[in-house]
């Protein structure tokens, strides 16, 4: 079962880079975007009905912002959009997709760089979600949360760590909210069961010369249940081309 997820920052823009093709080649099961920035009547139609694959998407109410979507062979027996938690919902951060005992989900966490007020919206949202993460892992499904978290949980995650201890995405708070998932919330952060090594980022800034020089953070992941997490095989962050200033994470498990 491969499973890829990607923030497409737009996904015409991916598309116009070519990650559709790319994606083909690839031969996955699911694949999982974030921030879309568009509904489907906006998308070019081999976003909205890729070859071979169902479609599904939650789109932000403001067009041009944010948005999830998941292309998945197999058909979706449920769909859910959103947690039931307006300022995630109207937004269009969860998408989550149910195939026999499986949950796969498109997940968005928003960003708090842009401001105080922004980073303490992100505070409120994080708390909510714990909730909703710890309900999800005890009702005995098995779960792949794909996305950008905008977090990068220990050092081993960005180049420049020292310099970011305070700065949104790798504040101490937001790293402990990470330690509590990964133990007492009952997911596990599956990557790492597979690629302990360093410097694997998944987004680079697009100031200075980030890109070239690796200077950057692993936000994107594959957070699953226990379960699946033994079933992983093998991860690869993609970088030869690129389709958005993040890269697609692509992830094999033992079906």
């Amino acid at each position: 079962m491969r499973i890829i997820t990607l923030n497409a920052n737009g996904v015409r823009s991916a598309s116009r880079k070519g990650f559709f093709e790319w994606m083909r080649r690839q031969s996955p099961d699911v694949v999982c975007l974030q921030e879309i920035r568009a509904h489907p009547e906006q998308m070019p139609v081999r976003a909205v009905r890729p070859r071979g694959y169902h479609a599904y998407f939650a789109c932000a109410e403001r067009r041009g912002y944010s948005g999830v979507a998941i292309y998945s062979r197999e058909p979706a027996q449920r769909v859910v959009r959103g947690i039931g938690y307006r300022p995630c919902d109207q937004e269009g951060r969860w998408l989550q997709i149910d195939i026999g005992n499986t949950s796969i989900v498109s997940f968005y966490m928003p960003s708090g760089s842009s401001s105080e007020a922004r980073q303490a919206r992100k505070v409120r949202f994080m708390r909510r979600l714990m909730t909703h993460l710890r309900s999800l892992s005890r009702d005995g499904r098995s779960y792949v949360i794909c996305g950008d978290w905008n977090l990068a949980h220990k050092p081993i995650d960005l180049r420049n760590w020292r310099s970011n201890q305070k700065n949104s995405g790798f504040l101490p708070e937001e790293r402990a909210w990470l330690d509590r998932l990964f133990t007492r919330g009952g997911f596990v952060d599956t990557f790492r069961v597979v690629d302990p090594n360093p410097e694997r980022y998944t987004w680079w800034s697009n100031r200075g010369q980030a890109w070239t020089k690796n200077v950057g953070w692993r936000l994107d992941y594959q957070i699953t249940t226990p379960d699946l997490a033994e079933r992983a095989l093998d991860a690869t962050i993609y970088t030869r081309k690129r389709f958005s200033d993040h890269a697609p994470l692509v992830m094999d498990y033992d079906e």
